[in-house]
């Protein structure tokens, strides 16, 4: 999926568990399908996860962020209501891996897509209930730290310049600049809030159209309030989409804002993962023609996306 990307199967797997943590050499080893773009993630026995970082340079500094990643996941664990992983281990470089790498506890459930609960009021109901509760923990004083999403809106511009660009041939470049041309201007919210930072579909866990878990919680930090919302406009169609913002009672300013980091996050999905990671590609196409289809003359008045 990337240039630099690193290369690990499961018998590399498998050697450096074996070599490390001899306690699981007996366990199997299977590498998970999954979306992700981050990790290569495989199964170990039937309650434990390891998750090898697909790219990186130096050992020291991929240690030292699986280390704040395994802080936030306990955080995460402490007021999430859904189950979500724990770090257990942290594994070092070895015979043919460069980095370090991590040990997580196994939550059963399927990975979510942009489809599978798209008109699920219950579902909608579900992530209602998990932004809530992140939202009500305690940020302790700090803010959003970084760049990207959950910060400032126009700091993205130079990265939609690049999207805009290597989307020409796939999608309606011209709408899409309009768009963003506006999502860039809306003003800040309020106070960050704690936020898991990434509710994708694949961070999600679905079963029988509810929500069963919460994966990749290494982010979890202060940030924007609408950065959770994205949540609404990657798994959602219109009618539950609308039920989530009720609940929520997201103002017009946060529901455009949320709408403004799912479009931001979806540009890159498409034309970066078009051939490597079709997955991913697709939940970008489809996030996007939500979020223009709410923005249509026809919808404006009931959506409120930037009118």
């Amino acid at each position: 999926m990337h240039p630099d990307e690193i290369e690990v199967d499961e018998r590399v797997a498998h050697r450096l568990i074996e070599s490390q943590f001899p306690e699981w050499a007996g366990q199997s080893v299977r590498r998970v399908a999954a979306a992700g773009t981050v990790n290569a993630v495989f199964r170990v026995g039937e309650h434990i996860a390891a998750r090898f970082p697909l790219r990186g340079s130096n050992a020291e500094a991929a240690r030292h962020q699986l280390e704040q990643e395994a802080s936030a996941m306990c955080a995460l664990a402490d007021v999430c209501p859904f189950p979500t992983p724990q770090s257990v281990a942290i594994g070092g470089p070895g015979e043919g891996y460069p980095l370090s790498w991590s040990i997580q506890t196994w939550i059963p459930g399927m990975a979510g897509t942009p489809r599978a609960a798209e008109n699920s009021d219950a579902f909608a109901a579900d992530l209602v209930t998990l932004i809530r509760a992140l939202r009500a923990a305690d940020t302790n004083g700090r803010r959003f730290a970084g760049s990207g999403r959950g910060g400032n809106l126009a700091d993205s511009d130079d990265w939609i310049k690049v999207c805009l660009r290597e989307s020409e041939a796939l999608l309606p470049v011209g709408r899409l600049a309009e768009l963003w041309s506006r999502f860039r201007l809306l003003p800040r919210l309020g106070p960050d809030v704690m936020s898991h930072g990434d509710l994708i579909p694949a961070n999600l866990l679905i079963e029988d159209e509810r929500l069963v878990g919460v994966l990749d919680g290494g982010g979890f930090a202060p940030a924007d309030p609408a950065l959770d919302v994205v949540s609404a406009w990657h798994l959602l169609g219109t009618e539950s989409r609308a039920l989530l913002r009720r609940e929520l009672r997201s103002s017009d300013l946060e529901w455009q804002r949320a709408a403004a980091w799912a479009f931001q996050q979806a540009m890159g999905l498409v034309w970066y993962y078009q051939h490597t990671n079709p997955a991913m590609s697709e939940l970008g196409r489809i996030t996007l023609s939500r979020i223009l289809d709410a923005a249509s003359p026809a919808r404006r008045s009931s959506s409120v996306i930037v009118p």
